[in-house]
Parts: C-alpha cells; structure tokens; sequence
C-alpha cells in the first residue's frame, strides 16, 4: 500500500482507506482493509457507524488512524465538546486521531467551532483537525480562526464523475499541505461511472493493465497529488479490491484518456450539507 503524509504532518497514511459512510458489513471487511495496509478509517457521529469501527479496531487501536466527524448542527463550543465524548465513548477509544467537521454550517461562528477543537487538542482527546465540504473561503476562515493548530485535510466528495474541485479547490489545497479525503471515488457504485462510459475507455484499460475497472478509477483518483480515497466496501472481496488499487500507478497516457472522457465532470458542483442525503 502506497502511502502519503497528511496535509503539513510527518504522518503518512495509506492512499486507500476505509470509509464508512452506509456501511453494513460488520467487524471483518474493515479488519482485512487494515491487514492490508488501509489503516485509516472514517466514520462520523451521523452514520451510526461508530459502533462497529470501535468493535473492528479495538484490540489493534494503534495501528490505526481513526477519522470521525462532528455533525453540523453541533458545531456550538459546547456542543461540539459534547459530541466528541460522545463518539469516543461509542469508539470505545481514548482518542480520535482526527476529528473533522463534517459540513460549515452558516449559522454557527466557525471561530466558536474552531476554539473547541482546539480545546479537544489541548486536552488529548483529538490529534489533528480536519474539515469537510469546506469551499476555499470557508477554509480561509476555518485556518485564521485557529491560534495553534491547522487544518490538515478537507473531506470532499470526488471521482470521475464529480471533479468540480479541479477548477480552484484542489490546486488550493494543493498548495497549501491540505490533503483532499476523498468520498464517494466510485460515485456511491461503480455502474454510475461506467454508464458514462459510453466507450468503454475503463474496460479497456482494466484489460490492458490487469487491473479490475473498481481498481482503475481508485487510481485514477489518488494519482492526483495530496488526495486519497477512502471508498466503502461492504465484503472482504471488495476490500480486497480497493487496497489492490494501490502500489502502482497508471500510464500517464491512460490517466490523460480519463481526463479527456470525463472532462463533462468538471463543472460538478461541490454539495452542500442541505442537498446531501445521509
């Protein structure tokens, strides 16, 4: 497994973690994904995952990087303090290596919602700080409310189909040691991008590789400098297939023909917390 530091840390996490977001398949698939070097794991409060992932990782706790998220409407200081007790209890852990915030919610000072994280920093409960859905200016804002800390990921949703973060968000993150979390690479079901593929480009170069087309688009997607992908796989056999999407690269050639097939994808907006369905 092929890994990459995370945002301006010294940590290096695999390219494929395991995320888990309608995830159903129990204690196994997330114990063959760490086997397999997807050590990272991602939940959140919101999706009643927390439980298992604690169960799956309790007695190998530090081999692992475990990512949860605080829900929008909990972004209040003391709510947020609340929340936290409350995944860690259901994670069954000391400590959430990073803990993100899961969706800006407008209607909530960031300043205040930074100032808890910070508190769960200073108290060891959280390592690191991360958000997601974050545009660039919500970003802008989060870092210049912190006093000590910084924002070393944006959780995001991108694949083939949804490359709306192209245009001025990656190239941001990029430049400035944000790593992008990748949700939803295999656009919540593979058969959603090869319907798009009206020629068979990813058949093709899953035959000409070796690779299986799950593999191809993984690749595809952590290809791009600072970002991994933490897709969900609810079996062992398709956890197996996404850690295979690591620990080779494909052909600039063939990385340049998904650009061109699914350049229509660019134009996708990033969603907002109201238009997302859990």
């Amino acid at each position: 497994m092929k890994s990459k530091y995370l945002g301006i840390t010294k940590i290096q996490v695999p390219e494929i973690g395991l995320g888990t977001w309608a995830y159903t398949g129990g204690i196994e698939p997330l114990r063959r994904g760490i086997e397999l070097g997807a050590f990272l794991v991602d939940t959140a409060e919101s999706y009643g995952t927390e439980e298992a992932v604690g169960a799956a990782i309790s007695d190998i706790r530090n081999r692992v990087y475990l990512a949860t998220k605080v829900s929008p409407t909990h972004l209040k200081k003391v709510d947020v303090l609340r929340a936290a007790d409350a995944s860690l209890k259901r994670l069954a852990t000391d400590w959430i290596d990073l803990y993100q915030v899961h969706w800006p919610n407008p209607n909530i000072p960031i300043g205040e919602t930074m100032s808890a994280m910070e508190h769960l920093v200073n108290n060891g409960k959280i390592r690191h700080i991360g958000v997601s859905n974050f545009s660039i200016d919500q970003l802008k804002e989060a870092k210049n409310a912190l006093t000590k800390n910084v924002i070393i990921s944006n959780q995001v949703q991108y694949s083939l189909l949804k490359r709306g973060i192209e245009k001025d968000l990656l190239p941001y993150c990029q430049k400035n040691g944000i790593t992008i979390i990748a949700y939803s690479p295999l656009a919540i079901g593979l058969p959603n991008i090869l319907s798009e593929d009206n020629n068979g480009v990813i058949s093709k170069i899953s035959e000409n590789t070796g690779k299986t087309t799950a593999q191809v688009v993984l690749n595809w997607c952590t290809s791009k400098e600072n970002v991994i992908a933490i897709p969900k796989a609810n079996t062992i056999k398709h956890v197996e297939d996404s850690c295979g999407a690591s620990g080779w690269r494909l052909q600039e050639k063939d990385l340049s023909l998904l650009d061109h097939t699914f350049k229509f994808a660019l134009s996708s907006p990033v969603p907002t917390w109201e238009s997302w369905e859990y």
